[in-house]
């Protein structure tokens, strides 16, 4: 499953994943893309990877 996260994760801009934090209250600097995804609902990071 991890593995499968950190796949979804290259896939997406640091910039939206971001944004999609900020959105819910997520801390977003000094940290890695993929810790970021996996403080976002599973939903919101197949989405974003999908967007591209």
């Amino acid at each position: 499953m991890a593995d499968e996260l950190e796949e979804l994760v290259t896939r997406i801009k640091a910039k939206d994943l971001k944004e999609e934090a900020k959105k819910r209250g997520i801390k977003t600097s000094c940290v890695k893309k993929v810790d970021i995804a996996k403080q976002l609902p599973r939903e919101v990071v197949e989405e974003l990877s999908a967007k591209e």
